[in-house]
């Protein structure tokens, strides 16, 4: 399960990622068409790094906000009924 949650992080930080080449993509073709101006350009990539950087660490901490109120079990809650599981299974053989 905890593997899947990673997968869907890494998928919505690929995504991020992706908008950003897209953006980055489009103001490059702006200044290649004369309708930004190179330092006009430089300018807006910073301020889409920024953006991005600043957007990451949220993104991040809502999708474990999220993850978190789904009351999931924990790899340790299952071990730990495992072996409850054990232990009842060992004490209905002995009884037999």
């Amino acid at each position: 399960m905890e593997d899947l949650f990673k997968k869907i992080l890494l998928a919505g930080i690929g995504t991020l990622s992706l908008t950003y080449e897209k953006a980055n993509s489009l103001v490059k073709e702006l200044v290649q068409k004369g309708q930004l101006t190179v330092d006009q350009g430089k300018q807006l990539n910073e301020e889409l790094k920024r953006v991005m950087n600043n957007h990451q660490p949220s993104a991040e901490s809502k999708f474990k906000e999220y993850v978190d109120s789904l009351n999931l079990a924990t790899k340790s809650d299952i071990d730990n009924l495992i072996k409850r599981v054990e232990a009842l299974e060992k004490k209905l053989d002995g009884g037999n």
